[in-house]
């Protein structure tokens, strides 16, 4: 048996324009009554953020002075994970295309992600994703987690993951950051990166991951040619 663990922002679900309205209520916020501020476009906050470039850094490039931009990042951090900004969430394109094709395909198919609870189960219920991941096969933080950094974080599903899931003859990872791929390689999971989320190609390199595509459709593609051959060599 084939298994697919599948990461849920960047992969399926696209980001961008929570974070950019976050961005911008931020600014609104931080910015003093008539002081001039440089509103990035999407195009452009979204390049930063994909960049690795701190929130600080994203403030001072808005006009923000240094005090202004710590109180902007602080803002950020409490604000980004809310309810009221998770619905600006969207699917992203050909995701629920892929995950039909890895299902009918009879690939055991995981998620594993750092929201909470209640996150994720809004945006399954929202975009009707339930049907692809039962409970079993559901790895997440638990609505109290305290939350370190997703790097650190992210393995410690994984491991659990391992421990929980049925054994299988190979297993892959997709996943658009750094934790993605951390998690996977710390425990011998081959890693493909995809490129559709919050991390460009060259922040992705430097992990190293086996495989650098597209987004889930070429992951599924290749996955999928993959179970073809082996059952060809059989």
């Amino acid at each position: 048996m084939l298994r697919l663990i599948t990461d849920f922002d960047g992969p399926i679900i696209d980001v961008s324009e929570r974070y950019y309205r976050v961005y911008q209520f931020c600014l609104e916020k931080t910015q003093r009554p008539n002081q001039a501020v440089q509103e990035l476009s999407k195009g452009e906050f979204w390049q930063l953020k994909r960049s690795r470039v701190p929130e600080k850094q994203i403030a001072l490039n808005s006009g923000l002075d240094e005090v202004q931009a710590q109180e902007f990042a602080q803002l950020r951090r409490q604000t980004v994970h809310t309810q009221h900004y998770f619905d600006y969430d969207t699917l992203a394109p050909g995701a629920v295309e892929a995950l039909l094709k890895i299902q009918e395909a009879g690939i055991d198919l995981a998620v594993m992600t750092m929201r909470r609870v209640k996150e994720l189960d809004y945006a399954f219920k929202k975009h009707d994703l339930g049907r692809f991941f039962p409970e079993n096969r559901c790895y997440c933080l638990t609505n109290d987690y305290i939350k370190t950094r997703d790097i650190d974080d992210k393995p410690l599903l994984m491991e659990r993951a391992i421990k929980e899931l049925p054994p299988c003859a190979e297993t892959w990872m997709v996943g658009d950051t750094e934790a993605d791929i951390t998690a996977a390689k710390n425990h011998g999971v081959k890693v493909m990166a995809v490129e559709c989320g919050i991390r460009d190609r060259s922040q992705l390199a430097v992990y190293n991951p086996d495989l650098i595509v597209k987004d889930l459709s070429a992951a599924v593609d290749l996955v999928l040619e993959q179970e073809a051959s082996n059952s060809k060599h059989a």
